[in-house]
């Protein structure tokens, strides 16, 4: 467990979509935490409920979608049951949001600068010549080379990386002490990815920014993240620290999300997969979700759900695989 306060918590959240024949459980008793400077990779097949917890987190989760249980605080304040406009407030100056496509952040018929400095004056009592400065450094910070020349450009003059960088500045305008990072690099070549993990790694080294980056690339999350959360049907499979959950995996489900990952060391190997998909919101199984995709499955673990233990690093199983396997 992280030695710092957590600036984000969220407790045993539970959200639910209605339908016309009843509820379905899409987030079942989500718990985590993230500290001040710290990088929580959150990472799962499709449909496991990354994605979903971020939008929970920032508060933009729309009907039929709702938060049926669990809270939700940063900095000790709970915000999950905040009004609309204290939400939209608090979003604006204290979370910060990248997304996958930068074009869904970014307004198409405003230059970059108008739209930095629109979000700075409304968040930070500054007046719009300061504002413009403020965005101009912000720009140098994420790495926009000629930023004097690029702030007055608008969004289609950009390449998909530097977009990104400039939804990165975006996100920073109000000095949050939390950002949200849902896929940032997913739709980038590798090596801009590389540079887009460097900066928020150094985002969060130089303003202590706690950041919960959504990915579905290991890879990524070993380069940036400093604890994983690895999700599974709505549910929390496995937490801790990066080395220990990929090298040292206590969950099935993380072990053969590890071993699927082709390795430069392996050649010509085949690779690993995991029999089966992810379950469906109205199918998901009694006791451990994976169960029907686990070879170690018994029949405790088609009745009984297993728990999260609440520190270091642990695995939802009732048989977690021990280091002894895997050294």
């Amino acid at each position: 467990m992280n030695a710092q306060p957590a600036l984000l918590s969220v407790q045993d959240l539970r959200i639910v979509f209605d339908g016309r024949r009843g509820p379905l459980t899409a987030l079942d008793g989500v718990s985590f935490e993230i500290a001040p400077g710290e990088i929580l990779g959150v990472v799962g097949e499709s449909g496991a409920g990354k994605s979903l917890t971020g939008t929970a987190v920032i508060g933009l989760l729309d009907p039929p979608g709702r938060l049926a249980g669990g809270e939700i605080r940063l900095s000790g304040q709970r915000i999950d049951n905040l009004p609309g406009e204290a939400m939209r407030k608090l979003r604006g100056r204290r979370i910060g949001a990248i997304f996958q496509d930068p074009l869904t952040s970014l307004h198409p018929l405003l230059t970059v600068g108008e739209q930095l400095v629109e979000t700075i004056t409304t968040h930070l009592p500054v007046g719009k010549t300061e504002a413009r400065e403020r965005a101009l450094n912000l720009l140098k910070e994420v790495g926009i080379p000629a930023a004097e020349t690029r702030i007055d450009h608008f969004p289609h003059q950009f390449s998909g990386g530097m977009r990104q960088r400039v939804v990165i500045a975006l996100a920073l305008c109000a000095e949050p002490t939390l950002i949200i990072a849902d896929e940032p690099t997913t739709a980038l070549d590798v090596s801009i990815q590389a540079q887009i993990t460097t900066l928020l790694k150094r985002l969060c080294r130089e303003h202590g920014t706690a950041i919960m980056l959504v990915t579905h690339d290991m890879g990524v999350i070993a380069e940036t993240a400093d604890r994983v959360a690895v999700m599974y049907a709505g549910r929390v499979v496995e937490i801790g620290p990066v080395e220990d959950v990929t090298r040292r995996p206590r969950h099935p489900y993380t072990a053969g999300l590890m071993a699927s990952i082709p390795s430069v060391h392996r050649r010509n190997a085949h690779l690993n997969q995991i029999d089966g998909a992810m379950p469906r919101l109205n199918a998901i199984p009694t006791g451990c979700a994976f169960n029907p995709r686990c070879g170690f499955a018994s029949d405790l673990c088609r009745e009984t759900k297993p728990g999260l233990p609440v520190s270091g690093h642990a695995a939802a199983c009732h048989f977690p695989l021990q280091e002894a396997a895997h050294g």
